[in-house]
């Protein structure tokens, strides 16, 4: 991206946050005390504080604008800030003139300012200031007519003319009211430009709704303001302002429990509005997807950014945040009770992120236990983060029973950090078993029934706790206060978390049966067909002591064709449906010499010969391409590691 362009993305997202501001503050603004305060101060008698209602309008109004410079296109959104700009600056230019004109006054001195060095200070000063913001309007309106911001000079050219000092003081007067005139001006030789402005908006979205529909407009209204990026710098602005505000006024240093007694509550007077509760959740959402980056860049390197996983975008964290605030109606509470009930929001957010930065490890540490790479470094590396995936969940739940008492609802709170400590501990426990074997140089035996006992384990008591998370929720629903919100809540997570983890826990039982059971159908290998077959498995790429014979007559270790099964239902050879049956013939191969053969399996291949034989050689070869795709690839698969990844996911099938 150039320069140019990071300049535009910039400016388009910081000129807008003041209109984000200024919809929080109306949003915070209550005219009706606001007025009650006012009759109750000296200003009651002011004439400008007794139409209530022309204040309602105006903080209507306040909103339309807010809206406008949030809307309002990036090259025009420019124009009205160098416009303001100039405003101000004109404004810098006569409150000079004017502290000038009262310094002359105080002084009294008329005669010529060369002679008298206070005075010359006086004027020179003013001159110089006066030509800075001259030069700056010129520079900002993009133009040479420098003479249009040059009224505010008027004073001082009168003052180096021996003006007496009261017509200095009508001359400064007469200067305010030019400018103001030209600034009236430019104002009504401009005023068609909104309604012009708004005329193409409206053909403009009504052209895009009529081709593209509703749900395109929001996505590039979306895309174009930068909403995510635009309401993150809002909220770290205003939680910036709410940390310098506290520490200005405190000279004490502070010890580290009030450190975190200030952070949350900090956060707490930081989401007291629906545009300041959306800042943090959107911030929440990009600090969720900086540390899943850091977690897959610590794991693979760059490498990780390849192939990047739409799931793990912070998008999760940040949903969650906002259901369990406006499920416990966060913004309506006090800033104490806000900031405890933060503690356990975020608690329940950190908690996710771990969860995600796990699933994110879990593939990364198998692989790496499966394969045969021998880089410490990686090792230490997915090792490393698995114990900070153990210790630190433990230690959130530690903390935050400290700071509350323990109850039910905090249990449940807890377990989400305390599973995901087991779900670490299980794929520990899995990467050491595979390290065990891969220094063996040989399978352990019933290495798949002690990895499905140990995913089965956690899996049982992650679907135990979902659970007891119904069954609380719908006790409080049906005891307690009934809302939609959290009827919806126990619904879908009744679906998600209970129904189809127990569907997929039941499937994958019922696999590992089946596989079981056509196991058990197979036929066992003799010695002597081992001895005859004098191969290895092409599973596992290791000997073979013992054997079972698939009804293709190909040979495989009893726990690499199971492993196989759970996969998927065919040969790992030939691809040919594998059934259950009570024989199977002891053919091992149908390309094994004769000599390795039954009689029954020789019979057979000499008819076969012998009807090759008798076709066309086009034929043949139409033939064997046929029997080649049929048969598909005949490079056996390495997949005794690889089945284990898939053993709890069968729709991955």
């Amino acid at each position: 991206m150039a320069v140019k362009d990071r300049v535009e993305a910039v400016l388009n997202v910081g000129l807008r946050v003041p209109s984000i501001m200024l919809l929080d503050v109306l949003y915070r603004w209550d005219v009706s005390s606001f007025f009650q305060k006012i009759q109750r101060s000296s200003l009651s008698n002011n004439p400008l504080f007794q139409y209530k209602y022309l204040a309602l309008y105006l903080h209507y109004v306040g909103y339309i604008l807010s809206l406008v410079l949030l809307t309002l296109p990036r090259q025009h959104l420019v124009k009205l800030y160098l416009y303001v700009l100039t405003a101000l600056l004109l404004f810098a230019g006569h409150q000079v003139s004017r502290d000038y004109v009262r310094s002359e006054l105080e002084s009294g001195y008329e005669g010529p300012v060369y002679l008298e060095p206070l005075s010359m200070n006086r004027f020179t000063t003013a001159l110089i200031g006066q030509l800075v913001v001259c030069t700056l309007c010129s520079c900002v309106m993009q133009t040479k007519r420098i003479w249009l911001f040059s009224a505010h000079l008027l004073p001082l050219v009168a003052r180096l003319c021996l003006v007496p000092l009261e017509t200095i003081v009508f001359i400064n007067k007469f200067s305010m009211i030019f400018t103001g005139l030209e600034v009236i001006y430019f104002l009504a030789s401009n005023l068609l430009v909104p309604y012009n402005l708004a005329k193409t908006a409206y053909r403009e979205l009504a052209q895009v709704v009529e081709v593209y529909g509703l749900l395109a407009l929001g996505m590039s209204l979306w895309n174009q303001l930068v909403l995510p990026v635009l309401f993150m710098c809002f909220w770290l602005l205003l939680f910036a302002l709410q940390i310098y505000s506290y520490f200005s006024t405190r000279d004490q240093p502070t010890s580290r429990e009030r450190l975190l007694f200030l952070f949350l509550t900090s956060i707490a007077e930081c989401c007291s509005t629906p545009y300041s509760l959306l800042g943090l959740v959107f911030t929440v959402s990009f600090i969720a997807l900086g540390v899943l980056t850091l977690c897959k860049f610590y794991l693979q390197g760059y490498r990780a950014f390849m192939n990047d996983n739409t799931m793990h975008r912070g998008m999760t964290e940040g949903i969650t945040l906002l259901i369990l605030a406006v499920q416990t109606g966060l913004i309506e509470l006090q800033v104490i009770h806000r900031a405890f009930l933060l503690s356990i929001i975020l608690f329940i957010v950190v908690a996710s992120i771990l969860q995600s930065m796990l699933e994110i490890a879990d593939p990364i540490v198998l692989a790496l236990g499966a394969s045969r790479d021998k880089s410490l470094w990686k090792h230490f590396r997915a090792v490393s983060l698995c114990l900070f995936l153990l210790i630190f969940p433990a230690y959130m739940a530690y903390m935050i029973c400290q700071f509350f008492h323990m109850d039910f609802w905090l249990l449940i709170i807890i377990s989400s950090s305390i599973l995901t400590s087991l779900q670490v501990l299980g794929t520990l426990l899995i990467y050491v078993l595979f390290m065990v074997e891969e220094f063996r140089k040989a399978p352990v035996e019933n290495m798949d029934e002690v990895i499905y006992c140990v995913n089965g384990t956690y899996r049982l008591l992650e679907f135990l706790v979902a659970v007891c998370v119904v069954c609380y929720g719908v006790s409080e629903t049906v005891f307690g206060e009934w809302s939609v919100m959290g009827s919806t809540i126990i619904l879908v997570h009744s679906y998600y978390n209970v129904w189809l983890r127990a569907q997929l826990g039941w499937q994958s039982f019922l696999l590992r049966r089946d596989a079981v059971n056509k196991i058990k159908s197979l036929p066992t290998a003799s010695n002597t067909q081992l001895e005859q077959y004098n191969d290895i498995c092409a599973i596992c790429y290791q000997d073979m002591n013992t054997a079972v014979i698939t009804p293709c007559s190909h040979f495989f270790h009893a726990g690499c064709l199971k492993k196989w099964l759970y996969v998927q239902e065919t040969c790992p050879l030939c691809h040919s449906q594998l059934k259950s049956q009570s024989t199977a013939a002891s053919v091992p191969n149908q390309d094994a010499p004769a000599a390795n053969q039954s009689p029954a399996g020789q019979e057979e291949a000499t008819a076969r010969k012998q009807r090759d034989e008798a076709l066309p050689d086009d034929r043949k070869m139409e033939g064997t391409q046929e029997q080649e795709q049929e048969k598909g690839p005949d490079t056996p698969y390495n997949v005794s590691h690889f089945i284990f990844f898939l053993d709890f996911n069968p729709g991955l099938i």
